[in-house]
């Protein structure tokens, strides 16, 4: 596939130049236009590859079909990506540039700005010294979330079908829209998929194979205050802004992201709204034990019980909404898929790295509505910000993994 890399490159950054930044306040699906644009736009690219069952339907789900070529009676396993990107930074124009043969020093993402992309910032930029990287203008993110997963699939499909020789059973295409704000799952057809199991590919650097990921929830803390001018304020204001930022001190010190890694969870307060009157805290709450994601659960509870006892009743309230749960113990039952996806990057030249994801996929949820669905990386690095970067010889990877995954699984009966 290597001998593709420039059609690589091209379709990558075809895909990119599509503004298709979700939106989480908006309640349609997808809930950008954008999204839908893609949607059409890489379903005919599926049709004149000559991939049957191509739909794209109303919600923006893409499902397409690799006819089995002689191993009629392996397995049908999927390869499903997002067609969004994040909200966090802007979504478009995208202009992608690519740096040729990466000397290792700083890589100037916009002059006029002096915005750097530099090892001193993201040490990792070195284990691609001599390599070709994607990366952005320095005034949007790159999309490689999950853009690079879909162009991997897409690739890796098209190279089956022009290499009709290599012999494979059935294969499943899926693109899902909204995965970025949580919905990616919401509107799956699990059974009119109809793949035994699948894998998503929307991770990041080279190498990475996951299958844990967080349990995961988000809270709403209201806050209701009394509002009163402040010249006769004394023992009768109760400012919700302050008890707001009191709760948020309440949290677990060191219990944030920006002090965990590996398997530690975290509370991660990320949105504060309001007035004297009333005043929301949102708070994310991740972890990848179940009961120690249930007790997070329970602290912040009886931290708004504190509230109502300090400041009097009505004065908190709390919503709190799971999200997705650790995939871990849908694909543990099935963990060939895992030693088949490892052995499959090594036979392109890949060393496998298992680690845990510090969030989760669409691949968590779908997990447990029956589709058994590991994480594959697609090389991407510093998702969701303007210091994202792609390298080219990475995606390659993911391609040629996804290529053989498939021709292993044809073996299997």
């Amino acid at each position: 596939m290597e001998s593709n890399k420039e059609k690589l490159v091209q379709r990558f950054i075809e895909y990119a130049g599509f503004n298709t930044q979700s939106d989480g306040e908006q309640s349609q699906c997808p809930s950008t236009r954008g999204q839908m644009e893609l949607a059409q736009y890489v379903a005919e690219e599926l049709r004149q590859l000559g991939l049957v069952d191509v739909q794209v339907d109303q919600n923006g789900y893409v499902t397409a079909t690799l006819l089995a070529n002689g191993c009629q009676e392996a397995p049908v396993v999927g390869f499903i990506a997002h067609v969004d990107t994040s909200p966090d930074m802007a979504g478009g124009p995208v202009k992608p540039r690519l740096v040729q043969n990466y000397d290792g020093g700083d890589i100037v993402l916009h002059s006029e700005k002096s915005i750097l992309l530099s090892p001193k910032d993201f040490p990792e930029l070195t284990n691609y010294i001599g390599q070709e990287l994607l990366v952005t203008d320095g005034l949007t993110l790159l999309g490689a979330d999950d853009k690079a997963g879909m162009c991997a699939i897409v690739s890796a499909v098209e190279y089956l079908l022009c290499h009709p020789e290599v012999p494979h059973g059935k294969v499943r295409i899926g693109f899902t829209p909204d995965e970025e704000i949580g919905r990616g799952a919401d509107l799956f057809d699990v059974a009119a998929f109809g793949a035994e199991f699948a894998y998503t590919v929307d991770g990041g650097e080279l190498g990475a194979i996951e299958y844990e990921n967080f349990n995961a929830a988000n809270a709403t803390v209201f806050i209701q205050g009394r509002s009163v001018h402040p010249g006769t304020a004394k023992g009768k204001m109760v400012n919700a802004i302050s008890i707001a930022a009191e709760y948020q001190q309440m949290l677990p010190a060191g219990q944030s992201p920006e002090y965990t890694d590996g398997y530690e969870g975290f509370f991660h307060a990320h949105k504060l709204s309001g007035a004297v009157e009333t005043a929301s805290l949102h708070i994310l709450i991740r972890d990848h034990d179940r009961q120690k994601f249930e007790n997070r659960k329970m602290l912040l509870e009886s931290m708004t019980a504190f509230l109502n006892v300090k400041y009097g009743a009505g004065t908190g309230t709390i919503e709190i909404k799971d999200s997705y749960y650790n995939m871990r113990e849908k694909v543990e039952p099935v963990k060939y898929i895992i030693d088949l996806a490892c052995e499959a990057m090594e036979a392109v030249g890949v060393k496998p790295s298992i680690k845990p994801i510090r969030g989760g996929t669409d691949g968590a949820r779908l997990s447990f509505m029956g589709l058994p669905c590991p994480n594959l990386f697609t090389g991407g690095h510093n998702f969701h910000g303007k210091y994202e970067f792609l390298p080219v010889e990475s995606l390659i990877k993911s391609a040629e993994t996804v290529v053989e995954i498939i021709r292993k699984v044809g073996k299997l009966k």
